[in-house]
């Protein structure tokens, strides 16, 4: 059996809150979801780090060849 602590993350942040937390990938949507529906009336306020967000945007857009060929 795999260790928790092996699992990977993901940042999450609210702005809001003024909070960053680390939550496992397989529950990241669920906790952000709660998070906003729980503290902030449903309004997306917490998210993924968009830093990440946006890098992994990247690599499936790469991935997908959406970015041109080089």
């Amino acid at each position: 059996m795999a260790d928790e602590s092996d699992d990977p993350t993901v940042p999450v942040i609210c702005a809001e809150c003024e909070t960053e937390t680390d939550i496992s990938l397989d529950d990241v949507a669920e906790a952000v979801e709660r998070h906003n529906d729980r503290l902030h009336d449903g309004e997306q306020v917490a998210q993924v780090d968009p830093a990440l967000a946006d890098q992994v945007r990247d690599l499936v857009a790469e991935d997908l060849g959406l970015l041109g060929s080089e």
